[in-house]
């Protein structure tokens, strides 16, 4: 059976032409093979057709137009010949560049996202008109998969708009919207979305008078005029830019700024050829398959309803009640004010209620244009936000998140006081770190519609929300939980009740280990260095500091309670709670920030401090300090899937990522173990083994060692 078409032909006028892209079965459009050949089909017939003055390439779904390639096909590709990346990269660099030499006038008509290929396609049009919907951007997010655009884009753009500011755009992977387009000079009118078919035909017509296309062909086709001055002063800078923000981990970012400094001095002919050439050392890169996995599981993120019954439907969520303006409280309701979602709010102190709300509104309202709240957005948000002391206000709403301090006594007897007044259907969730959530619900009327709904601090920054089931919670609240978060712009893991739950449990395997590490006498700038050399955003002592030491202490106390066979208590945490170095807040912890940043610093009294428990003089390699911090995490996560605490492996690389930072340039914790494989885990362990229990190969990892199998395997 055939392909159903996705592209349709249309002349609203005689002479001019439409092609509009509608995927079927498709909520975006997307350039797969098969689209590409279509497209090639119907040029081959415009091109040929007498008398037509002008063709418009316009999208059949509102609110998009293309959002880029098919990487399903990118995926299946990974592993071909350079010379074979080449030749795909020449091959939509020519269907594309057939826009640029019709014998009329090419308009690309773009009414929101244009991304990644399709953006490609749109700068090889003569023009591009665009419509002015906030949902309208333009952007290549190629850099974010380990690439760069292939099909001409870092060609066509600093011709079109400028070498530099098609070095910021390309090598960022950040998008404009509609408004900085028209300002870069990328499109020539900007329009609502219902003119955008006059507004392109308008055009043509213009440009058939002009004759100004023709004069850009040429000048497009030719080299940059730029001085060499000039372009050492902007390789340098941009290089440096590149390095600060990548720290050496992306190569993508620097081979287009390359790539687009080098073809910036020749024609655009031998600009493809560089930009394909060397696309064929990037394509299939293991960073390039580790970014493309972190993008196959936000995209299966989006799809995952959080249960396996296909009956189960979400309720929905009208008002949210938050209970607790602290910190945490304040920032759920703050993002659920953004996302025009209703909250009651309240808390035991009036002072803190009233210091919550000022927070909550200053974050709910904050525009990053005018970096700080606005007056627009403050008069829609204030009447989403309501405040209380009495909980039967509460009692209306569909939801309600308590977010009080970490103590068991004291959420059970909000619960107790609470959960009488709320509807049979209202969803009653707790945002805890380390109670269980089946203790936490042991003595509720109504387990089943009781949860865990757990946010990262910052809420704002943070996009994880694990959502964890207690042992009598059914699927409509845990649907229902999912639905919600992802309502409120959060990437939802589904897990099962357990100590740590997922991220707080393979984190702090990872955190224990660097005490121990300094214990026996590792230096912490070492230790540290390890751990950024890996990928994380920062190393484990300054985590420390930045999560508290009393509240990693507490934590910690949790798992040696839970595990105690593969938990060290270390004696440094109580020693540091004692003398009131607590970390940021405090002003010192294994840093000082006594200083007008509040930056972490060196502390001079910290190795006298240390020294008592420093029990060891041992020196480290790096290969060794990776070894031990990262390993019993991943042992960690063996642990957690013989427990079946998540669905899938793939659960705990998108939790690991966006919940803890680990590096999306190893795609995961469980695609960076399948990379390396299991036997070759086990040989690292081999000579930790005798550390103890939690260096030991658990019975999963040594079944995979032996059956050569991957974690992977049939996800």
């Amino acid at each position: 059976m055939a392909n159903a078409p996705t592209i349709t032909v249309s002349y609203p006028e005689t002479d001019i032409a439409v092609l509009s892209l509608d995927l079927p079965d498709k909520g975006v459009n997307v350039l797969s093979t098969c689209v590409l050949n279509e497209l090639d089909a119907l040029m081959g017939n415009l091109e040929t057709r007498n008398g037509l003055a002008g063709l418009i390439i316009s999208s059949g779904k509102p609110g998009t137009f293309i959002v880029g390639a098919d990487l399903t096909e990118f995926a299946a590709s990974l592993e071909s010949e350079k010379g074979r990346v080449v030749e795909m990269c020449r091959h939509g660099q020519t269907l594309f560049g057939r826009f640029s030499k019709c014998p009329f006038v090419t308009v690309a008509a773009i009414d929101g996202l244009c991304l990644g290929g399709g953006a490609e396609f749109a700068i090889w049009c003569d023009r591009r008109v665009m419509s002015d919907d906030e949902r309208t951007e333009f952007g290549f997010p190629e850099v974010k998969l380990g690439l760069y655009p292939g099909w001409g884009g870092t060609v066509r753009a600093p011709r079109i708009v400028g070498l530099s500011n098609a070095v910021e755009m390309i090598t960022s992977g950040e998008p404009i919207d509609a408004a900085t387009s028209q300002t870069m000079g990328l499109i020539s009118d900007l329009v609502p979305a219902d003119q955008l078919l006059p507004a392109a035909i308008r055009l043509i017509r213009s440009e058939q008078t002009s004759g100004d296309y023709l004069r850009d062909r040429q000048r497009w086709s030719s080299p940059i005029t730029i001085t060499d001055t000039e372009l050492g002063f902007l390789g340098a800078t941009a290089s440096a830019m590149i390095r600060q923000k990548t720290k050496g981990h992306y190569p993508a970012p620097e081979s287009a700024l390359e790539v687009m400094l080098e073809g910036s001095t020749g024609d655009a002919e031998n600009a493809c050829r560089l930009e394909a050439e060397g696309m064929s050392h990037l394509f299939g890169s293991p960073i390039n398959a580790s970014l493309l996995n972190v993008f196959f599981l936000t995209d299966r993120n989006k799809k995952d309803v959080g249960v396996d019954r296909q009956d189960v439907k979400s309720r929905d969520i009208g008002i949210v009640g938050v209970i607790g303006a602290g910190i945490m409280g304040s920032g759920i309701a703050a993002a659920n004010i953004r996302r025009k979602i209703g909250v009651v709010i309240t808390d035991a102190s009036d002072a803190a209620l009233s210091k919550g709300a000022e927070r909550i509104i200053e974050e709910a309202t904050y525009d990053s244009k005018a970096k700080g709240p606005t007056a627009e957005r403050m008069s829609q948000a204030a009447p989403l936000l309501h405040l209380t002391s009495a909980y039967d206000e509460i009692a209306a709403c569909d939801l309600v998140i308590e977010a009080v301090v970490e103590s068991l006594d004291v959420k059970r007897k909000i619960f107790s006081e609470l959960e009488s007044l709320l509807g049979e259907d209202t969803i009653l969730a707790s945002n805890t770190s380390t109670i269980p959530i089946t203790q936490l619900a042991e003595q509720l009327q109504r387990p089943e519609k009781f949860c865990g709904i757990h946010f990262f601090n910052p809420v704002r920054r943070m996009k994880l929300v694990e959502v964890i089931r207690g042992a009598k919670t059914d699927d409509k609240t845990i649907a229902t939980a999912v639905a919600y978060a992802k309502r409120v712009g959060k990437m939802p893991i589904v897990v099962n009740d357990g100590p740590g739950f997922l991220v707080n449990r393979l984190l702090l395997p990872y955190m224990n280990e660097a005490l121990e590490l300094v214990c026996e006498g590792a230096a912490i700038k070492s230790i540290e260095r390890a751990a950024k050399a890996f990928g994380m955003p920062m190393g484990p002592i300054e985590l420390y500091d930045m999560v508290g030491i009393d509240t990693a202490f507490y934590a910690g106390r949790t798992m040696w309670q839970a595990f105690p066979d593969r938990t060290v208590a270390s004696p440094i945490l109580p020693a540091m709670i004692k003398a009131g170095r607590l970390g940021q807040k405090s002003g010192v912890g294994f840093y000082s920030y006594n200083n007008k940043k509040r930056r972490a610093q060196p502390d001079p009294e910290l190795g006298e401090f240390l020294s008592p428990y420093i029990r060891d003089h041992k020196q480290f390699s790096e290969d060794e300090l990776t070894c031990r911090l990262f390993l019993p995490m991943l042992l960690e996560a063996t642990r957690a899937l013989e427990d079946k605490l998540v669905r899938d492996p793939r659960d705990i690389d998108l939790g690991l990522i966006f919940g803890l930072g680990f590096p999306p340039f190893k795609g995961g914790l469980m695609f960076w173990a399948d990379t390396l494989g299991a036997a070759k885990m086990v040989e690292l362990l081999k000579p930790l083994e005798q550390i103890g229990d939690r260096m030991k190969p658990t019975p999963l990892l040594l079944e995979m060692a032996q059956g050569n199998q991957k974690f992977y395997a049939g996800a």
